[in-house]
C-alpha cells in the first residue's frame, strides 16, 4: 500500500528514540509506519488545529511523538516530528504542546 505521507523527524525525536529503548523504539516505528498507511486515532491523533501526535503503547509505557503537517509542496506532503515524551499521565502536558507549535512556527518561518 501506498504512504499517504512522509514523516521527517528533527533532532530532538531523534534524540528521543535514540535514547530509548531498542524494542520501545522498534514498536515505534512499526507504528508510525502503520499510520502512514492507515489512519488510525490509536496510532495517530490530533491533539490540536496544527499539533498530532505519534502514539505507541509498548510493556505499559505511553510514548508520544509530536508532529505537525507540512503541506506546502503539492507534490509531498511531510509530517514532521518535533520531539517525544514518555507520558506520565492522562493529560498531555500543555508545556509540550506549546513547545511543538513553538517549534512548527520555526520551522515556517525558516522555510520561507
Amino acid at each position: 500500500m501506498k504512504e499517504k505521507f512522509r514523516v521527517q523527524f528533527l533532532n530532538e525525536a531523534t534524540e528521543f528514540l535514540d535514547m530509548i529503548d531498542s524494542k520501545a523504539r522498534e514498536k515505534i516505528i512499526y507504528n508510525i509506519k502503520k499510520a502512514q498507511i492507515h489512519n488510525d486515532n490509536e496510532l495517530f491523533k490530533k491533539l490540536n488545529d496544527e499539533i498530532w501526535e505519534f502514539r505507541t503503547l509498548f510493556k505499559k509505557t505511553h510514548y508520544r511523538l509530536f508532529a505537525f503537517w507540512d503541506k506546502r509542496e503539492k507534490v509531498d506532503t511531510i509530517v514532521i516530528s518535533t520531539h517525544g515524551i514518555i507520558k506520565k499521565t492522562g493529560k498531555t502536558p500543555q508545556a509540550d504542546l506549546e513547545k511543538a507549535e513553538y517549534i512548527r512556527k520555526l520551522y515556517f518561518e525558516q522555510k520561507s
